[in-house]
């Protein structure tokens, strides 16, 4: 490990215990700066309302810490929008937000157009499957950004366990985005889950950033702001365990794709021969193909789009 990582990991990797609520409110008191939290959810009513409940519950009513709730649904087709507007939260369509740009499927794609709906100094990501959630999840990561003005973007930290087994999860990030950032990007080998999906960052940063429009937003994020912003002014939090829906192996064959992918345009921003990745099932007649597309379009920064500087002006 580089000794800067090292360094980087003495100064900055917390735990939540170290930013008590009470010092946290006390930051955001005195610069003013609004939260916003954002649940990207797509076919999530089982676990989004109670993740919006608790948010609600700790961190508007009984401390004023978050300013704004708002659930981006991708096109749900279960009752996440319903369950998640029930809760407390703002519902909005994702083919409602810049309807000029034809939307396409995607995580990264929710989260770039979010960034038009909120209006927090300080933007927090939370996936909307989470179980036993704990509002820590966003006071840990949050807290950071208003405590210290040289913190740009925090990232949740945690256990990750699969099927009761303790640290087995995150298995694309053990086999795909752990490998490629310590080969390629060894400033960033610090960071024990760049792909999670809860991190903070200020709203000054994530405008600036282009979005993969897939799954490799998490990847493409955390290098692109480390080329923007520098290591020191990222940083992660230990927020305890995540419990989560896992997903088979095939899902996360087209996830460790996606996130090559991603990988790929930041070390050459070459030419893909083929994105495409071809699996197989069994079938009747023995072993099928099947092919998918692997994302390769990215949104460009936000600070980019009319819509967005317009309302800026306003």
């Amino acid at each position: 490990m580089l000794e800067e990582v090292e360094r980087w990991l003495a100064t900055r990797s917390w735990s939540v215990n170290d930013r008590p609520l009470h010092r946290i409110l006390a930051a955001k008191q005195r610069s003013g700066q609004s939260v916003s939290v954002v649940l990207p959810a797509l076919n999530e009513e089982e676990t989004v309302g109670d993740i919006v409940a608790v948010i609600r519950h700790d961190l508007m009513r009984q401390a004023p810490l978050v300013d704004e709730i708002v659930v981006v649904d991708s096109g749900s087709t279960d009752r996440t929008a319903a369950v998640a507007a029930a809760a407390g939260a703002r519902v909005v369509h994702r083919d409602e937000i810049l309807p000029r740009i034809p939307a396409v499927p995607g995580k990264g794609e929710v989260l770039w157009r979010s960034l038009l709906v909120t209006t927090g100094d300080i933007v927090c990501f939370i996936d909307a499957d989470l179980r036993d959630f704990s509002s820590d999840f966003v006071s840990g990561i949050v807290g950071p950004l208003l405590t210290d003005p040289d913190v740009d973007l925090v990232k949740a930290m945690y256990d990750r366990p699969l099927a009761g087994a303790a640290g087995q999860g995150g298995r694309v990030t053990e086999l795909m985005a752990r490998p490629l950032l310590n080969m390629h990007w060894p400033q960033l080998a610090g960071f024990v889950q760049p792909l999670g999906g809860e991190y903070a960052a200020r709203r000054s940063l994530l405008e600036q950033l282009p979005f993969p429009v897939g799954y490799g937003v998490e990847l493409g994020m955390l290098v692109d702001a480390l080329h923007l912003v520098g290591l020191d002014a990222l940083a992660q939090v230990d927020v305890g365990v995540r419990k989560h829906r896992h997903q088979d192996g095939q899902a996360l064959g087209r996830m460790s794709a996606a996130i090559y992918r991603t990988a790929q345009l930041r070390l050459a921003r070459g030419h893909l021969i083929r994105p495409s990745l071809t699996q197989f099932e069994r079938g009747e007649d023995g072993f099928e193909p099947r092919t998918y597309s692997v994302d390769t379009e990215e949104r460009p920064p936000m600070a980019e789009i009319a819509e967005y500087a317009e309302r800026r002006v306003a």
